[in-house]
């Protein structure tokens, strides 16, 4: 018989790549044939297909909700399904969790979902909130299995009726490569600046409007401190941040804007203490990234940032959408001394390998697939 299927779906392959490239490379070990699924990206796919990933291009509109380009999300995942006779379906992101599933439910496959965050659409309650709840509630109805990254979203959604104990499980986050996340180390600056470092899309929802605002009152009393901001503009969300405007920042002098990467790592090793003002996380990658190379940490006090710091121990949390207050925890942290600093970031990284090692996420992914009735070995691409 041939090996079973997996077909792993999120709304961009690049999310497949940086996220589920370790899950991947494991299921292909156990023994699983694993297809992506996801919009056309080049680059993503050569990644992929070094991983033993074959992919398979899926039309899905992540900007809005379209009943026209939504249909053909369904109907293409249907056909997949149908062609491919899969195992299972293990879904990240909003569109491929709900009409991938739902397809997944049309064509008797198996459902694993990821809610790794929730999102605009729970961060600015709306009538957008509305519509989204009626699609998880759906979509998830019939999955076997949805993984959550913190108790919030989790208790959230079985409060809501959107799925039901039964089904919801806590992950603690995507997990992390503790050994390719290893601490460097940053000699203290001879002009005795601090480089406070923001990796995040450029979005009003990961509070980078009040970094901005926060720099620029420490700036004016103390100079040396630097704060840099890492990360991908031009993005399609409603909160995104216009170049413009970020030009603008940059040409006051009030941040140093470091574009995109495709290796965190050496900005990381750059900086004395990463900053995350989200407003609502899954479990913030970027927190246990930076906790993994012993790096303090300053970010809100919300759902997906509150399980990765230990307020005082491994880094500061500060309330949300409060400019003044985190400006009040950076400069606490500015004030620290490098041996204080250093206490924090190495705390963190114990912290990252006893609770949020990458191996957890993969032994409770291959848990649940193992329990899933129906193994069968599916057919070619």
């Amino acid at each position: 018989m041939a090996e079973p299927t997996i077909v792993i779906a999120a709304n961009a392959a690049w999310n497949l790549v940086n996220f589920r490239a370790a899950l991947i490379r494991a299921l292909v070990e156990a023994g699983y044939r694993v297809v992506a699924a996801a919009p056309p990206d080049p680059d993503a796919e050569a990644s992929l297909a070094a991983l033993g990933c074959a992919f398979v291009a899926i039309p899905v509109d992540s900007r809005g909700l379209s009943p026209v380009g939504d249909m053909r999300t369904l109907l293409a995942f249907y056909a997949l399904f149908r062609r491919l006779r899969p195992l299972a379906l293990l879904g990240y992101t909003v569109k491929p969790n709900v009409y991938g599933s739902l397809a997944a439910r049309m064509a008797g496959v198996r459902t694993v979902n990821n809610i790794s965050g929730l999102g605009t659409a729970f961060i600015r309650r709306n009538w957008l909130t509305l519509v989204v709840k009626r699609l998880y509630r759906a979509g998830l109805a019939h999955s076997d299995v949805v993984f959550f990254q913190n108790r919030t979203d989790r208790d959230e959604f079985i409060t809501a009726g959107l799925v039901s104990p039964r089904q919801a499980r806590l992950l603690p986050g995507s997990g992390i490569d503790a050994a390719w996340f290893a601490p460097r180390p940053r000699a203290p600056a001879q002009d005795g600046s601090i480089n406070f470092l923001l990796i995040a899309r450029l979005l009003r929802d990961k509070g980078v409007v009040e970094y901005v605002e926060a720099a620029r009152a420490l700036r004016r009393d103390n100079p040396a401190l630097r704060f840099r901001i890492l990360g991908f503009l031009d993005v399609e969300n409603r909160t995104a941040i216009k170049r413009a405007t970020v030009d603008g920042w940059v040409a006051e002098g009030a941040i140093e804007f470091l574009g995109a990467s495709g290796d965190v790592r050496p900005h990381i090793a750059a900086a004395d203490c990463v900053v995350l003002p989200s407003y609502r996380e899954g479990t913030s990658r970027v927190l246990l990234e930076a906790a993994a190379m012993a790096r303090p940490l300053v970010a809100t006090d919300v759902p997906g940032c509150r399980e990765v710091v230990d307020d005082g121990a491994t880094g500061l949390l500060c309330a949300p959408r409060d400019a003044a207050d985190l400006a009040e925890k950076l400069a606490r942290m500015a004030a620290l001394s490098d041996a204080e600093r250093t206490a924090m970031g190495e705390a963190g990284r114990a912290k990252v390998m006893r609770e949020f090692d990458q191996s957890i996420v993969i032994g409770q992914y291959l848990e649940a697939l193992d329990g899933l009735p129906g193994r069968h070995g599916g057919a070619k691409i």
